[in-house]
């Protein structure tokens, strides 16, 4: 049947009515219902794919990226974008960052890209919210602050590191950030799992967790011989492992153990230290499959997802963190002299050959600034992902509802109107500038603050204690970290080791 030819009368209603659409829909991104905020001003790029090829371009971690800068410059430092296939407002800004972040659960809610998602699974800690989240949230918490002051966990850190170091012997240059993954692994199992990492299940373990890590830095491609393909099957097999553990576990906690009698200190003889509460100080599955209310209606999924973030959390910021601490002392030689002489100090006090204790983390006060420091400078983490639930309003901006947020850390990191001499590695103004950590955003913020990050916090500072007093170290030259957006180094941290003569 032949088409009838549109006249200009015809078409004009047409025409009309599609213009008014499309008026609508400009009105309703740039003035809300009040009238007084625009989306921030920008450029989306591509269809589809719009900046995220732009947005995730490599770059030195101790800066934000040409990316940023020009569209800081060019925008200011909150802008409209096209990224992870959804319209997006980016923000370096320090404040409109907090806000973010304050008001998750409210006005934003965690929004993960579904290929991240095919990874981590249903109920990881990114990837849920609300409730649930809270729920998983505060497992990991209570777990991480039983654990950071436990004779138990400090044990296991200077056990792991005098035999990384004896495996040093004799060698004059090693990939550090390598050696570092391998400690901080093998640590994370151990005290996630209770399994040593010499240990045929330990090793199947790590060995299908790097897989699964590789999978985070690969293009979302769930092919055949694909490194996510991989990375999703390393997922299902870690999950069928910790599963026949879990089931393990609990065949051995149906029989009742043979009573035990433990002093006022908590310790019980047998190199398990009770809490305050009464409870075990032992590994992280414990804490899952004890009794408690919350935890008991947990399904054996969200068990699997507990252990996996918490060995994840452990595992690959902590081993980046100590790399980016020994690659910016390396090049800071007042402060690895200032932290040298701070551990020379307690070991002085603590006698050879004794074990470090809770007390004497309290002592590093120059090594925590240095371990902010590196943070700041160094942007463990480049952004988060969030969604606008409403309408967000806010410093003259609007955020409409359902846009992707992505609140970036590194921007009042690396902010030179918040921070003198912005790119110098300076720990000192930790305890010069009062309002500092107002400025600085190293673990997140809001209800999704890092669980662990006091855990790690002792881990680092625990190894580069028996480091800075057993070797000296040179980071080559071509060496710098570079975010992808996780944090690497140009050719994995290559440095040179020497032995000190003594140990103090």
């Amino acid at each position: 049947m032949d088409m009838m030819p549109l006249d200009l009368p015809t078409l004009f209603p047409l025409l009309l009515a599609l213009l008014a659409t499309a008026l609508l829909l400009l009105r309703r991104q740039k003035h809300p219902k009040n009238g007084c905020c625009n989306v921030p001003k920008g450029t989306m790029g591509w269809p589809f794919i719009g900046e995220t090829l732009e947005f995730l371009s490599p770059h030195r971690s101790n800066s934000i990226g040409t990316f940023l800068q020009q569209r800081c410059s060019r925008y200011g430092k909150v802008f409209k974008s096209h990224l992870f296939g959804s319209p997006a407002i980016v923000s370096c800004d320090n404040e409109f960052n907090m806000f973010i972040l304050q008001n998750e659960g409210k006005l934003f809610q965690a929004s993960y890209p579904k290929a991240m998602q095919g990874i981590l699974g249903q109920y990881s800690l990114l990837i849920v919210s609300g409730e649930h989240h809270r729920k998983l949230r505060g497992i990991a918490v209570s777990f991480s602050a039983m654990s950071k002051s436990s004779p138990v966990f400090h044990s296991r850190i200077e056990k792991l590191a005098f035999s990384m170091f004896e495996s040093w012997r004799g060698r004059r240059e090693i990939s550090f950030l390598e050696e570092m993954k391998k400690f901080t692994l093998s640590l994370m199992v151990k005290t996630v799992l209770s399994i040593d990492p010499e240990e045929p299940v330990a090793m199947r373990f790590l060995q299908d967790f790097r897989t699964y890590m590789k999978g985070f830095i690969s293009l979302p491609l769930n092919v055949p011989g694909s490194a996510y393909a991989k990375a999703v099957k390393a997922r299902a097999r870690l999950s069928r492992t910790v599963k026949e553990i879990i089931k393990q576990r609990e065949m051995t906690t149906t029989t009742p153990a043979p009573a035990r009698t433990c002093s006022n200190d908590g310790n019980c003889g047998d190199g398990i230290t009770t809490t305050s509460s009464g409870e075990e100080n032992g590994d992280f599955l414990e804490v899952i499959l004890s009794k408690h209310s919350s935890i008991r209606q947990m399904n054996d999924d969200e068990k699997v997802s507990s252990v996996l973030d918490i060995v994840l959390g452990g595992y690959e910021t902590t081993s980046t963190l100590i790399s980016l601490i020994v690659y910016f002392l390396h090049r800071s030689p007042a402060a690895l002299l200032a932290f040298k002489e701070e551990h020379e100090a307690i070991r002085r006090n603590k006698g050879k050959g004794q074990p470090l204790g809770w007390e004497d983390y309290q002592k590093m006060d120059f090594t925590r600034n240095v371990t902010k420091e590196a943070v700041r400078c160094g942007n463990l983490v480049k952004f988060l992902h969030r969604k606008a639930l409403q309408d967000v309003e806010f410093k003259g901006h609007l955020i409409p509802r359902g846009w992707k947020v992505l609140p970036v850390l590194a921007g009042p990191n690396l902010d030179s109107s918040l921070h003198h001499d912005h790119l110098q590695f300076n720990p000192w103004r930790w305890t010069e500038d009062k309002e500092i950590g107002k400025k600085t955003m190293g673990y997140g913020g809001g209800p999704r603050v890092c669980p662990g990050s006091d855990l790690a916090k002792v881990m680092v500072a625990f190894f580069l204690h028996h480091l800075v007093l057993t070797y000296r170290w040179k980071v080559k030259e071509d060496e710098y970290p570079i975010a992808y957006p996780y944090v690497e180094f140009r050719n994995g941290l290559h440095v040179e080791i020497e032995p000190v003569e003594s140990h103090v």
